[in-house]
C-alpha cells in the first residue's frame, strides 16, 4: 500500500508539473485569413483574398504551448501563422478538438478588426472620452468559429502589437446552443457567454449586451442592456430576460423567452460591446409543434359494398407549415396499404402563428376494394412529430365478383363441362353397344 501510495504522489506532481509547464491542451486550429484585396473601388463590392492561416494556442503566455512544438505546413505563409495567447481558453473548447484522423474539421475564419467607438445609445457612453488609447495601436483581428456538430460558435476580437504574429485574446463571446428548438408555450434559452482580459485597460470601462432577431432579412431589437450604468436600456420583447447577477459575475449574457411562440422562429444575434471592440455570436431558434389530428365523422356507419363516404382529416396548430398528409388501410387481414394524400385543401394560418390544412378522401363504391372493412388512418408527417387517428370501417354484404372471381367460375365451368362431356360419352358409347347385342340376339 505504502509503495502504491507513493506512485500516486509521483504521479500526481508529474501531472501537475506537465500543466505548468506545457498549459492547458489546446487544438492547432487550421483557418482562413480573410480580407478585402486593395486597390478596388468606384463603387464596385470588395473583392476578398483568401491565405491559409493557422493557429496554434496556449493559456500561458509564458508557456510553450503545445502547438508550437509542431512544424506549420510549407504550404502556409509564415505571416499567417499565429501563436495565440487565450487565458480564458475559449478556443480550447473540445469542439473545435477533432478526434485524431477526423476528416471533419471546426470552420475558421480571421479577419482584420478595426477598433472604433459604437453608434448605439447603449453602448456609445463606454468611449465618451474623445481620445483614443495608445493601448489601440495595435494589430487587431477576429476570428469567428463553428465547432463540430453545432456544438459551439465562438467569436474572438485579439490584439497582436504590431508587425507581430503573437495576439491575445481580448474579448471573446460564444454559445453552446447553436441551434434550437422548441414547442409552443415553452421556456426557451438562448446560451450566449464572454470573457474579457481583466489586464487589458478597456476592460476596466464597463460593457454592453445586445439582442437582435433577424428573419428572412428584416430585424428588431430584442433587449439592450447598458452594463456601465447597469440598467436596461431597451426592450422591445414581453417576457425575454437577462440574468443580470450572473450577467456581471461570470459573463453569462444568455437570454430567456419565457414563453415561446410561433413569432420567435428566427436568428438571434448576441453581441458583447468593449470600449472600440465587438464581438457577436448567432443562435437559430425554430419553433416545432406537431399538429392535433382529427377525422370526421369520428364514428362511421356500417356501409353496404355499393355505398359510399367521404372522410376529412383536420391538421391543426402546427408550426412550421412544412407538413405531409396521406392515408392508410388497415385491413382484417392484417395488412396495411397506402391510400394516397387524397384531396388536400391550402394552408390557413390562425392569429398565433400556427397553421391548419385538411384532406378529404372518399371510400366505396368507385374506391378500392376493401373487403370486409378494417381501419382507416390519418397520418401527419411533421418536423415536430409524427401524428395518427384512426376510424373503424365496417362493410357488411358481398360485393359483385372482381374480374379474377370472374375468371375462376368460367375456369370451373369449363372443367365442369368436360367432365359432363366425358361422363355422357362413356355411358352413351356403353348403352349403344349393349343395344347391339340384344339385337344380334334376337335376330
Amino acid at each position: 500500500m505504502t509503495e502504491i501510495s507513493t506512485i500516486y504522489k509521483l504521479s500526481l506532481i508529474a501531472f501537475i508539473y506537465a500543466l505548468q509547464v506545457y498549459g492547458t491542451p489546446c487544438p492547432v486550429l487550421e483557418c482562413w485569413f480573410v480580407q478585402e484585396k486593395p486597390g478596388r473601388g468606384g463603387g464596385f463590392p470588395a473583392a476578398m483574398s483568401q491565405e491559409k492561416s493557422m493557429l496554434y494556442i496556449r493559456t500561458d503566455p509564458g508557456s510553450t504551448g503545445t502547438g508550437s512544438k509542431q512544424n506549420p505546413p510549407k504550404d502556409i505563409n509564415p505571416a499567417r501563422v499565429y501563436y495565440v495567447t487565450d487565458p480564458g481558453a475559449s478556443l480550447c473548447s473540445p469542439a473545435l478538438c477533432p478526434p485524431e484522423g477526423d476528416v471533419q474539421k471546426p470552420h475558421c475564419e480571421i479577419n482584420p478588426f478595426l477598433p472604433q467607438p459604437a453608434l448605439v445609445k447603449w453602448a456609445a457612453p463606454l468611449t465618451d472620452s474623445a481620445h483614443s488609447p495608445i493601448y489601440l495601436q495595435a494589430d487587431w483581428l477576429s476570428a469567428s468559429l463553428q465547432g463540430l456538430d453545432g456544438q459551439l460558435t465562438l467569436s474572438t476580437v485579439m490584439r497582436a502589437p504590431t508587425a507581430t504574429n503573437k495576439p491575445s485574446v481580448i474579448l471573446s463571446v460564444s454559445s453552446r446552443t447553436v441551434s434550437v428548438r422548441s414547442r409552443l408555450g415553452e421556456p426557451v434559452l438562448l446560451d450566449c457567454g464572454f470573457w474579457t482580459d481583466s489586464s487589458s485597460p478597456l476592460s476596466g470601462s464597463g460593457f454592453s449586451v445586445e439582442w437582435q432577431y433577424q428573419f428572412r432579412g428584416e430585424g428588431r431589437l430584442v433587449l439592450a442592456y447598458d452594463g456601465k450604468s447597469d440598467r436596461l436600456a431597451e426592450t422591445a420583447e414581453d417576457r425575454a430576460e437577462l440574468n443580470f447577477t450572473a450577467l456581471h459575475q461570470t459573463g453569462n449574457a444568455s437570454l430567456t423567452l419565457q414563453e415561446a411562440q410561433v413569432r420567435h422562429s428566427g436568428t438571434y444575434i448576441c453581441t458583447v460591446y468593449l470600449p472600440y471592440l465587438l464581438a457577436q455570436v448567432a443562435i437559430d431558434l425554430q419553433i416545432e409543434e406537431p399538429p392535433s389530428l382529427s377525422i370526421s365523422p369520428a364514428t362511421l356507419p356500417i356501409l353496404f359494398p355499393e355505398q359510399s363516404i367521404s372522410l376529412q382529416c383536420e391538421a391543426a396548430g402546427f408550426a412550421p407549415h412544412l407538413l405531409e398528409l396521406r392515408w392508410e388501410f388497415a385491413g382484417t387481414d392484417g395488412g396495411v396499404r397506402p391510400l394516397g394524400e387524397g384531396r388536400l385543401s391550402g394552408h390557413r394560418q390562425a392569429a398565433d402563428g400556427t397553421f391548419t390544412q385538411s384532406s378529404w378522401l372518399e371510400l366505396g363504391r368507385d374506391g378500392p376494394d376493401l373487403g370486409r372493412g378494417g381501419e382507416v388512418t390519418c397520418v401527419a408527417l411533421h418536423p415536430g412529430g409524427t401524428r395518427r387517428a384512426t376510424v373503424t370501417l365496417s362493410i357488411i354484404g358481398v360485393r359483385g365478383p372482381s374480374v379474377e372471381d370472374s375468371m375462376a367460375m368460367v375456369a370451373v365451368a369449363l372443367g365442369l363441362y368436360g367432365l359432363i362431356k366425358i361422363f355422357s360419352w362413356t355411358f352413351g358409347t356403353t348403352g349403344s353397344t349393349e343395344k347391339d347385342s340384344e339385337c344380334k340376339k334376337e335376330k
